[in-house]
């Protein structure tokens, strides 16, 4: 009989069969790149990607906040990007610190006197660059038996785009208001 995975399914010693894994192992990696370029940039079924939620948007609109105290998509944005980064550090084992903005998780924006197209395009740059070195680490990462170690921070960095993405589109609704 020749090792496919319905036949190791199929068979009676598939309880003790390594196959299984190894394959259900195979398919989660793939599995998980293909979640991370969906909720980043990859059309989907469910509505715009993180990506997709920033087209269009203007500086004025990135700063638009919904109330005091509230964050904006230029902001969340950001904050995206820079989970990313701490991700990505996470995997390539990295030194705290290195992201190219002060500060952690939030940062406030726009900043003082640069509320204009080209501060915008920048910090959606960064974006852009975190998520291309993220990709890249994970790709790396999972062809080594470390993937396997974070792969729940793969399946969250996924979620967690997707959940920023519905933010965006939202804080975009209210704005028409």
């Amino acid at each position: 009989m020749t090792h496919t995975f319905e036949n190791a399914i199929l068979s009676e010693d598939c309880v003790h069969s390594n196959f299984i894994a190894e394959v259900a192992a195979l398919n989660s990696k793939q599995l998980v790149l293909a979640l991370l370029d969906e909720a980043y940039e990859k059309k989907t079924w469910h509505g715009p990607n993180l990506r997709q939620s920033l087209k269009g948007v203007a500086a004025r609109q990135a700063a638009w906040r919904a109330g005091s105290g509230r964050h904006n998509i230029w902001e969340v944005m950001l904050h995206a990007a820079y989970w990313k980064y701490a991700l990505r550090r996470r995997i390539e084992g990295g030194k705290r610190g290195s992201f190219p903005l002060k500060g952690s998780n939030f940062f406030l924006r726009p900043e003082k006197g640069k509320l204009h197209e080209a501060a915008w395009a920048a910090d959606k740059k960064l974006l852009e660059r975190e998520h291309r070195a993220l990709r890249a680490a994970v790709a790396r990462v999972l062809r080594t038996s470390r993937g396997t170690k974070f792969m729940p921070q793969l399946y969250g960095m996924a979620f967690h785009d997707v959940y920023h993405a519905g933010q965006i589109r939202l804080l975009r609704r209210l704005m028409e208001r």
